[in-house]
């Protein structure tokens, strides 16, 4: 179930189901609402989106929920954006009317802890939802370019199918705290680590958070899949053993032998992870030896990223060091 394309004069509801708009600064959000504005989008803002507890940097999970269910319910609204990520997401997962989101079709978009929304939306319902960047995302001032057309091509834009290209440059820094003073690094684009052909369903996400569904009804299935996996920095120097368990988890849920492909995101530098180490972590897992494997694609906590449908469907061609990548939905 795809939900219609964003037009000029439609709604946009912001709302806060992880960590709240309290600690966004007002100059990101003055930009965040002149970008959507410039697509000819209306912006609204949820009832508890500023509401903060500073335990938690959230309201509770019931006030989080009920935002989200009437931005569903509004007739007005066509697209809903998050803040931004966190670790709150899955509280509210008990909350929300599924019945009521399944009724009532509309673009939900965010990424890292929304993870949890957007594959539990697609497994409940099969909405699909839309990986992809927060509001607070539209907040920054440079490197945006990139991030701003492929959401613009995905959701506002009518068309088969979206080929996803790299981006020249990409950044890694806070940089909402430094908005002027930006480095960016070339980039040499998506890397082979196992070649193949696939097609299939898009699923994924931040894996660390996508884990935390398993065993539960909001788990999505993997059957015929295409992954899309990255993970943050928080771990640090052991990124490399957190990723690989995280992965092998995933790995051992019933039908990963059906899934047909991965594609992972680019990896923060505190990260430390080199092309070196994905081939070390990749090539250790013989269920991954006969599907195309792919590294370094534009999506994830650096910056710049696409906008991708989970749920939707994914044409992988990796041969000869280069990659294609399509996705439609």
């Amino acid at each position: 179930m795809i939900p219609p394309k964003l037009k000029p004069g439609d709604e946009v509801r912001i709302i806060a189901p992880s960590r709240s708009m309290a600690i966004i600064g007002e100059d990101c959000r003055k930009l965040a609402v002149e970008r959507l504005e410039s697509l000819g989008l209306k912006v609204t803002f949820a009832e508890h989106v500023e509401d903060f507890d500073p335990d938690y940097m959230c309201t509770n999970a019931k006030d989080r929920a009920e935002d989200m269910n009437q931005a569903f319910a509004d007739p007005n609204v066509k697209a809903i954006l998050t803040v931004v990520g966190g670790f709150n997401s899955n509280q509210i997962l008990r909350y929300l009317n599924f019945e009521l989101i399944k009724n009532n079709p509309k673009i939900l978009c965010g990424f890292s802890d929304i993870t949890i929304l957007l594959d539990a939306i697609y497994a409940k319902t099969g909405l699909v939802t839309y990986y992809g960047p927060h509001f607070s995302s539209f907040g920054m001032k440079k490197g945006f370019d990139y991030t701003f057309e492929y959401f613009k091509k995905i959701l506002l834009e009518e068309g088969e199918e979206t080929s996803v290209e790299s981006s020249k440059e990409w950044s890694d820094e806070p940089w909402f705290l430094d908005q002027e003073n930006r480095n960016f690094i070339e980039n040499p684009g998506m890397f082979v680590i196992n070649e193949g052909e696939a097609e299939g369903t898009i699923v994924g996400g931040n894996l660390c958070t996508l884990n935390l569904l398993q065993g539960t009804e909001y788990m999505p299935s993997i059957r015929d899949s295409i992954l899309f996996l990255e993970d943050d920095e928080m771990a640090g120097k052991l990124f490399l053993v957190e990723f690989d368990r995280n992965l092998v988890s995933l790995i051992q849920q019933p039908d990963f032998a059906t899934v047909k492909g991965i594609v992972i995101g680019r990896c923060q530098k505190g990260s430390e992870m080199t092309r070196e180490k994905w081939i070390k972590l990749m090539k250790s897992k013989p269920e991954l030896e006969n599907i195309p494997v792919v590294v370094d694609c534009d999506f994830g906590h650096t910056t710049p990223i696409i906008t991708f449908p989970i749920g939707g469907e994914a044409k992988l061609v990796a041969k000869n060091g280069k990659v294609e990548l399509k996705i439609k939905g």
